[in-house]
């Protein structure tokens, strides 16, 4: 068993330099302006939006242009010459758009997307509570409700699923609270000598960390949890090519209609959502290691998603 994983981990190194993706896109360059109406609004000068990014990649463009016919319906309703009397709304996709936005002096509201919650809670832990308050974000990784929901259809059982997660993401203990046995990693430690403290259970839930989850660790860890006959359910697709057993993950597209969603209810209410996790997703499984791993695999955890609703544009 543990040499049937040697073909899925060789690449590891080179696939970890992928997975930061769903730690936080790294995106960004000029994009679209639209201009908006809500009807209840209590400023009758209503929003107008502004995409905004930080480099020009293709992924970028895609991003953008998807984004904007999504947003366009949402933000159409005042003339366009009134525009610079609406409150602007800016869309930062990646990090760095993030950084770039949350440090402008405006009267401006943000919605962050594809950056994972530890960026973004560095990136905004800083801030007067006034401008916080004023930003929220769709985060890239999966909803660990989501995973755990997933890891009962792959397993049709109960069975004891362990987190590892350092300083930097120890803020997330209260939502795995009650969903994974915790393990606290200090980098000083061996990550090995961590994986032995959890060797007991039978899932390591995977969350985006770059101080666990890195090219010096990520290898050790799905060898050793493979090992132990431990299956790690992932945080991103090229995790589970990898050598990661599955994952639930978000397209562009949904991660898009979900930055919609919250667009329509600020615009609709003046109410803006808090930070959250992916709300639409779909599922990808390695076949091999789930196999090798002697889990059953069944159509209901393969086509476990969630899709967002289809809107006239």
């Amino acid at each position: 068993m543990f040499a049937g994983l040697s073909g899925w981990v060789a690449n590891a190194r080179c696939r970890l330099a992928v997975i930061p993706l769903a730690l936080g896109f790294t995106l960004a360059s000029a994009a679209a302006a639209g201009v908006a109406s809500p009807a209840n609004a209590a400023d009758p000068t209503g929003f107008r939006f502004q995409i905004v990014t930080a480099d020009d990649s293709g992924v970028t463009r895609r991003i953008a242009d998807d984004l904007y016919k999504q947003l366009v319906p949402i933000f159409g309703g005042f003339r366009t010459e009134l525009a610079q009397h609406r409150r602007m709304v800016y869309v930062a996709i990646g990090p760095v758009a993030l950084r770039n936005v949350a440090a402008r002096k405006c009267d401006c509201v943000v919605i962050a997307a594809f950056t994972s919650s530890q960026v973004w809670r560095s990136v905004t832990e800083g801030l007067l509570p006034a401008r916080a308050l004023s930003m929220t974000a769709i985060y890239a990784e999966p909803a660990p409700v989501d995973q755990l929901r997933l890891i009962e259809l792959l397993y049709k059982r109960p069975v004891r699923v362990a987190a590892i997660v350092s300083s930097n993401t120890g803020f997330l203990k209260p939502t795995l609270q009650g969903i994974a046995e915790i393990e606290h990693y200090d980098p000083s430690e061996d990550i090995n000598v961590v994986l032995n403290r959890i060797g007991k259970t039978e899932v390591l839930l995977a969350m985006p960390d770059r101080s666990v989850y890195n090219t010096e660790n990520v290898r050790n860890i799905l060898l050793s949890t493979y090992r132990h006959n431990q299956a790690v359910i992932g945080f991103s697709a090229d995790m589970v090519m990898a050598g990661a057993l599955a994952t639930t993950y978000s397209t562009i597209e949904q991660i898009n209609a979900q930055v919609a969603d919250v667009a329509n209810e600020f615009v609709a209410t003046g109410e803006l959502a808090p930070p959250q996790f992916p709300r639409y997703f779909s599922t990808v499984i390695n076949e091999g290691v789930a196999r090798s791993l002697d889990v059953a695999v069944d159509d209901a955890a393969r086509h476990f998603t969630r899709r967002p609703p289809v809107r006239r544009r």
